[in-house]
């Protein structure tokens, strides 16, 4: 039963599509014929509105960090299906037909929920690729790959598993910008 209640919080907390509820509301568009067609903060700065941008990275943080820390809290052994479920609800959330985001802010809230210290290298890798070449999803692939480093430079074997499957998962996700990349077709993002 802790399983069912705990896999269906995170997943319906990680589903909810906070970048096109908001720009529907605000903007009076579907962010889904925008851009990219992406439903997270990447794609909403796309329509002009930093605010609903920040807002929508906001919420798609919290998303993940919520679940996981009341899990923490009630259900501590289950923590990586937690993790995991709300991961998975924002990539295929129900209301959506499942097509959702790419999940790096939901895995970045995730990673705060669990340690201070996975969110901060997470973001100063994020901060320092962009600052380099301006490509967000370059950036989130290598901030999303320095965990599983991070983990392995600290010997801590037990997580390194579970956080390289999270990185196969975003870059998965991805699959579309890493072939933009390679063929040097990937849009640089203006975040200022």
């Amino acid at each position: 039963m802790d399983l069912l209640i705990v896999f269906l919080f995170s997943y319906l907390s990680g589903s909810i599509p906070f970048g096109l509820i908001l720009t529907k509301v605000f903007v009076k568009q579907d962010i889904r014929n925008i851009g990219s067609g992406n439903i997270g903060a990447t794609n909403v700065l796309r329509t002009g509105n930093k605010f609903l941008a920040v807002t929508t990275l906001g919420l798609d943080v919290l998303k993940g960090y919520i679940p996981v820390i009341i899990t923490t809290r009630f259900f501590p052994e289950l923590i990586e299906l937690s993790c995991l479920s709300a991961f998975l609800g924002h990539l295929f959330p129900i209301w959506l037909k499942f097509k959702g985001g790419k999940g790096v802010a939901t895995y970045l809230g995730i990673l705060f929920a669990i340690n201070l210290n996975f969110g901060l290298v997470f973001i100063i890798s994020w901060l320092i690729t962009f600052s380099l070449s301006k490509f967000s999803s370059l950036s989130s692939l290598v901030a999303s790959i320095s965990i599983p480093i991070y983990l392995l430079i600290l010997t801590q074997f037990d997580q390194v598993i579970f956080f390289t499957v999270m990185f196969v998962l975003i870059f998965f996700t991805h699959r579309e910008n890493i072939k933009r990349l390679k063929n040097k077709e990937e849009t640089k993002t203006k975040i200022y």
